[in-house]
């Protein structure tokens, strides 16, 4: 259904999709993924459409998920149900018919940092700051996200920011190419169009199978892991330690976990 959450503009062969909850540093909720997953469908169809811009309104591109609504279904569907639909709509990403380039600035968090991560290109504006938090609200990265960094910058660093949630300035995002392009903030914008232009005039052809080619070198891996992070994070919700995690925050007490 339609949201201003999220929106889609066209201009000429490049289409533009703005993260719309500048006041919530653009955090997702069910409303705006809906609205996402919308957007993704229109484009996986839309040949005409040459390079897609990912943008934001607002301080952050996006804050990741809402954090009311973790572990939170506000409909009568089981947990692997719910994942499995949203994974299944958002890997429309891997089908579009244009390469897609992501514009990021402020905070990019969580699910939102992983789905930039799926994404062609990505240029980031100086003071951008990257985290993947999830282990610390008890439940997993699953939106492709580990397998994508894993690619970019091995084990250890990945590792280190599942485990801790510490933050990936932007120049260790640049050195790791995790970011292809790091600007200021003023230039992003242009920067990111000037690219999208460069792309939407190239033989389409040529850059459908540049993309082609990249994906059979990375994508599978990545589309794999999604598959069986959908597992994982149900078994997650169900586990002894995210009930006493939420247990204890409610009761304001130290944990005690039993690793099951």
């Amino acid at each position: 259904m339609p949201t201003d959450l999220i929106t889609l503009e066209y201009d000429g062969p490049i289409a533009t999709i703005t993260n719309n909850r500048p006041d919530k540093h653009n955090a997702a909720n069910d409303e705006m993924d809906d609205g996402l997953w919308e957007i993704l469908r229109e484009l996986e169809e839309r040949k005409d459409v040459r390079a897609i811009i990912w943008r934001a309104n607002g301080k952050s591109w996006s804050s990741g998920r809402d954090v009311g609504q973790i572990g939170v279904r506000t409909e009568d569907i089981d947990n692997l149900s719910f994942i499995e639909r949203g994974q299944g709509n958002f890997k429309r990403i891997f089908r579009t018919q244009a390469p897609i380039l992501c514009a990021l600035k402020g905070w990019v968090i969580g699910g939102s940092f992983e789905r930039a991560l799926c994404c062609d290109l990505r240029v980031a504006a100086e003071g951008t700051r990257f985290m993947l938090p999830e282990v610390a609200h008890g439940v997993l990265t699953d939106s492709g996200g580990m397998a994508r960094l894993f690619q970019m910058c091995g084990h250890g660093v990945t590792m280190d920011m599942i485990l801790t949630g510490r933050v990936m300035a932007a120049d260790e995002a640049l050195r790791h190419g995790v970011i292809s392009r790091l600007v200021s903030e003023e230039e992003l914008e242009s920067t990111v169009r000037e690219m999208a232009e460069k792309i939407a005039a190239s033989p389409s052809f040529t850059v459908k199978m540049s993309r082609r080619n990249m994906g059979l070198l990375a994508d599978d891996q990545v589309i794999r892991s999604i598959d069986e992070e959908a597992t994982t994070q149900t078994l997650t919700f169900a586990s002894d330690d995210y009930a006493e995690m939420k247990a204890a925050r409610a009761e304001d007490r130290k944990p005690s976990y039993r690793g099951r």
